[in-house]
């Protein structure tokens, strides 16, 4: 493995990388370079006066739009109580705000996603429930895998009796180009344990057309 030299700004960027990260991070110079040649390559010129800051606010702006990559789910949710009171009724935050980005052609997806889950022993406060679907959705993806990871993750961690996940969105990549239909959503669902078949299923889709 070859050695790297980075620079501090550069260690300090990389100590804030995740660590399933398998390859180098580039520097913010770098990423500023290929902003300008995104730019020539569109057909403008970089260097003009409306364009010459553009690369740097592109990259500020990926650290928000990307942050989910350094940011762990089992942090976000490690705070759990058990101090319920006994109850063992679902759990259910609806139209909870979602974007995210294609990850075939880095086009924005905006949609609600609706967590549910069935408590066995312990609860977690709704804003972790929020931050999780933030911590996934901040990431290139597709949304179906999005769906699946933020399901697992609260079976993780809760080992609930069941969870569900719906997420509704529309697809920039379907409807600035290509096709570009408007107003279509995609749909996706990962049920687990109690809520893949019967009463508890029947239950959290009527919470959600409620």
């Amino acid at each position: 493995m070859l050695a790297l030299s980075p620079t501090a700004a550069e260690a300090q960027e990389h100590a804030a990388e995740p660590v399933c990260l398998s390859h180098r991070r580039p520097s913010r110079a770098e990423a500023e370079a290929a902003v300008r040649t995104l730019i020539g390559w569109a057909g403008d010129d970089p260097r003009r006066e409306g364009l010459h800051a553009t690369p740097g606010r592109v990259v500020r702006a990926y650290e928000e739009w990307f942050a989910g990559y350094r940011e762990d789910p089992a942090e976000i949710l490690n705070r759990t109580f058990g101090e319920v009171a006994g109850y063992d009724e679902m759990v259910l935050l609806r139209d909870i705000p979602m974007e995210s980005v294609c990850e075939h052609h880095m086009a924005a997806i905006r949609g609600v996603a609706h967590v549910a889950y069935l408590p066995r022993d312990r609860v977690v406060g709704i804003s972790k429930l929020a931050g999780l679907v933030d911590v996934y959705a901040r990431r290139l993806q597709i949304q179906e895998r999005l769906t699946a990871e933020i399901a697992d993750a609260l079976e993780l961690t809760l080992q609930p009796r069941g969870v569900a996940v719906i997420i509704e969105a529309t697809h920039e990549c379907m409807s600035s180009r290509g096709v570009r239909k408007h107003g279509s959503s995609l749909v996706t669902r990962r049920f687990t344990g109690v809520f893949e078949a019967g009463e508890a299923r029947r239950e959290v889709l009527a919470g959600l057309a409620g």
